[in-house]
């Protein structure tokens, strides 16, 4: 089982988009079933705390968003998590392709 959870090798921490730090959350929240619960329960304590000695860098914005999502279980939550990307300036983040 992987347990390492590192940032983008290509990016850096401080230059991802805010897609890549959804991504690792997500990815986050799928390889820790401790993190996930708190991502599930509080989502603004779990963007906080990070995960595995890792920050997500996320826009206030975006965390404020993420933090008002109430889920039952990760598939809902993603599914909260892409609605609001497609609310994002139309699916378009700020320095996004």
């Amino acid at each position: 089982m992987v347990t390492d959870f590192q940032e983008s090798n290509c990016t850096g921490p401080r230059n991802t988009r805010p897609q890549q730090e959804l991504s690792r959350l997500l990815t986050a929240a799928v390889i820790s079933s401790r993190f996930r619960k708190m991502l599930l329960t509080n989502p603004d304590k779990a963007i906080s705390a990070g995960y595995g000695g890792e920050s997500f860098h996320l826009p206030g914005e975006e965390t404020s968003r993420l933090a008002s999502i109430h889920a039952s279980n990760l598939a809902d939550f993603a599914s909260q998590v892409r609605n609001l990307e497609a609310t994002w300036l139309g699916g378009a983040y700020p320095g996004g392709d």
